[in-house]
């Protein structure tokens, strides 16, 4: 279906331009950065060549362990993490939307109810996305649950597309709000409305087999034009300076207040379990969002299946896999104000399964507050997870993973 292009993009420059004043009025934080992103370059492009990014070579060694889930690397792609924060973006679930793009090209992914039985996804990049370009797709709203998470990151490049707000939205569950609390919204915050194209794409023909793709499922970006702009607001691994009640606070390395977990190295074929097959619900009855995953004693990895179909990566058409699956029970409130959001607790300590090597850990979760580390135990002692993509569910008191 061809549209009317150029007219479109001109009005969305322009409400782009409008949104993000308004943002800049309202943030209401009581420290202001130095670097001002009005007086920035909006745009960012991917690099040159974004399939082929780096050179790495077949041979070379991996040496490098990714803070984030423990999976080893070459001394090229830790050179360039280096450099870089990791990237946590909003991805939406609705059925219409299915595939999405990049999920499997994250480090971490969080998965959570929003509204109305509807899960989201907020994959974190870091260590896997470094060699080539990954596209990301369809980008949505930001969510009071997945803020929480991406604290744990110590102020990650946000990128989402605006986000729960307003008078007739509960206190619990604004946003928005929460970014300008937080010191987001001038740092850190990559927002769609106040960025636009071409870091930002309304691709309509995403899904070829769904002609009347509706707007809200069209939002493309990928992991270097993201990266791009945030080098040039000068958020990389260091934050820039920021000036709070008229002194400047020297900026810092994202690392220094980052808590990583423990890995362990691959187990040996004989070592692993027989749990095959783990499955769950988010609210009972909605089928379209219930998950599997398959346990591949072979490759020692579990593969997503939702809604009863292989769970695709737009980007490669294969089916996502993972080394660890979480599952953690947490206090769910549902549909705390007009518009069904979810509110969740995310503070505290409750139940925990880790699936890993084809076993089955029971474990317990603590998280003190927004910007800990969500931590896990087992028997007294933190939970080693398996090298590699780690993918964690949430779920409200009254669902239990079978196994």
């Amino acid at each position: 279906m061809k549209r009317v292009i150029l007219p479109a993009l001109l009005a969305y420059l322009i409400s782009a331009a409008g949104t993000f004043a308004v943002f800049s009025m309202v943030s209401g934080d009581s420290s202001s950065s130095l670097i001002n992103p009005a007086q920035i370059e909006q745009t960012a492009v991917p690099t040159a060549d974004p399939s082929n990014r780096l050179a790495v070579a077949p041979e070379a060694p991996k040496t490098e362990e990714c803070p984030l889930n423990g999976k080893m690397y070459t001394v090229t792609e830790r050179e360039s993490w280096d450099t870089r924060r990791p990237l946590a973006v909003m991805i939406e679930n609705h059925t219409e939307a299915r595939p999405q793009s990049g999920l499997s090209r994250a480090d971490i992914v969080y998965e959570a109810v929003v509204e109305g039985g509807i899960t989201r996804f907020m994959p974190i990049f870091y260590c896997e996305a470094q060699a080539k370009d990954t596209i990301i797709a369809p980008v949505r709203s930001a969510r009071q649950f997945f803020l929480d998470m991406a604290s744990e990151y110590n102020m990650p490049l946000y990128a989402h597309v605006g986000g729960s707000n307003g008078d007739d939205t509960d206190p619990r569950v604004r946003a928005l709000e929460h970014l300008s609390d937080y010191g987001w919204t001038l740092r850190n915050d990559l927002n769609q409305f106040s960025i636009g194209y071409p870091t930002f794409v309304r691709n309509y023909n995403r899904l070829p087999d769904k002609e009347d793709l509706a707007t809200e499922h069209t939002m493309e970006s990928s992991t270097e034009r993201l990266w791009a702009l945030g080098e040039k607001r000068k958020y990389t691994n260091m934050s820039p300076d920021t000036k709070v009640r008229g002194k400047i606070v020297p900026g810092a390395d994202w690392r220094d207040k980052f808590v990583k977990w423990l890995f362990q190295d691959e187990a040996a074929s004989g070592s692993r379990g027989t749990v095959n097959k783990v499955a769950y619900e988010f609210w009972t009855g909605y089928k379209d969002f219930t998950v599997e995953w398959d346990y591949n004693l072979a490759t020692n990895m579990y593969k997503r299946v939702m809604g009863g179909e292989p769970h695709l990566d737009l980007n490669t058409n294969a089916q996502i896999e993972m080394k660890n699956v979480v599952v953690i029970q947490t206090k769910e409130y549902p549909s705390v104000d007009v518009h069904k959001h979810n509110y969740i607790v995310t503070g505290g300590t409750g139940k925990a399964w880790i699936f890993q090597n084809g076993n089955a850990i029971e474990a317990t979760w603590s998280k003190k507050d927004r910007e800990s580390r969500m931590t896990f135990s087992a028997g007294g002692k933190p939970v080693k997870f398996a090298r590699g993509p780690i993918w964690i569910s949430v779920v409200n008191m009254e669902i239990k993973p079978t196994y």
